[in-house]
């Protein structure tokens, strides 16, 4: 089976300036991709986190998903990261999710942070998604839902794992490192999925402080790349189907795991 190629972007965000977001990313992008199948940056990669929606959210045809599909075609990668957005009148923190086909996907964070006062702007979402690229099912969330784990729960039916990834994207202070960098293991070993967290670093334009951590954790726990702390850095790494497989058959924990579903 195929591996899966990663390019994850551990960036300081330019404050409230979606244009020079773009930018950066867009110099970084061309020069670091050789053969990503998926590059992944951090949570509310245009403006930082948190910001008041209304001046900044965008729509489903607004510049920052244009800039996406231009570059997930160029790249040939699919590219994925959370931003404000506006949708029947409601600003949510979305997730998108883009293919080089210009296929689009979308998810709303469910647990948007009140003690950051998130949820006075942003409306929570509902609903879990899951994508898949190369054989791989992959369920993407954002930041804050790590630390809800019946939220990030794998099922197994028949057989069948409900996902093989489980991604973050991120603007997580380096007040709490610890819980990160603790959870994201912990959700690996639970789930037997691979675990993805991309985090942002620097200051943002309340003086909170990001120290990344970006991180791929295998199904056994395993811290497999971390990026250095507080510095900007593009992590390449690559994920086995095959070393999954083989873990899943030897440690079958999934035949196991209580069923029940999430209303």
């Amino acid at each position: 089976m195929k591996s899966l190629n990663l390019l994850l972007i551990q960036e300081n965000l330019v404050w409230e300036n979606p244009v020079a977001n773009r930018a950066r990313f867009t110099n970084i992008i061309e020069k670091e991709n050789k053969n990503a199948d998926i590059i992944v940056l951090p949570e509310t990669f245009t403006t930082g986190f948190p910001v008041d929606p209304s001046p900044y959210a965008e729509t489903m045809d607004g510049e920052t998903i244009l800039w996406m599909k231009k570059t997930a075609h160029k790249t040939g990668a699919v590219i994925t990261g959370s931003m404000l957005m506006k949708k029947d009148g409601n600003y949510y923190n979305t997730l998108v999710w883009m293919t080089p086909e210009g296929e689009m996907k979308s998810y709303d964070k469910r647990h948007v942070f009140t003690m950051g006062g998130e949820h006075e702007k942003i409306k929570p979402g509902n609903k879990k998604l899951t994508v898949e690229i190369k054989g791989w099912k992959i369920r993407p969330l954002i930041c804050y839902d790590l630390r809800f784990p019946v939220w990030c729960k794998n099922s197994y039916n028949q057989e069948v794992f409900e996902y093989d990834v489980l991604l973050f994207t991120a603007n997580w202070p380096s007040v709490r490192a610890y819980p990160w960098n603790n959870l994201l293991v912990a959700r690996a070993i639970e789930n037997q999925s691979y675990v993805i967290g991309v985090n942002r670093v620097g200051k943002d334009g309340l003086g909170n402080k990001y120290s990344g951590d970006t991180q791929v954790v295998d199904a056994k726990g395993n811290v497999i790349t971390r990026a250095e702390t507080d510095k900007s850095v593009v992590i390449k790494s690559s994920i086995s189907m095959d070393e999954l497989v083989r873990f899943r058959e030897k440690f079958d924990v999934g035949r196991d795991w209580d069923k029940f579903k999430f209303l």
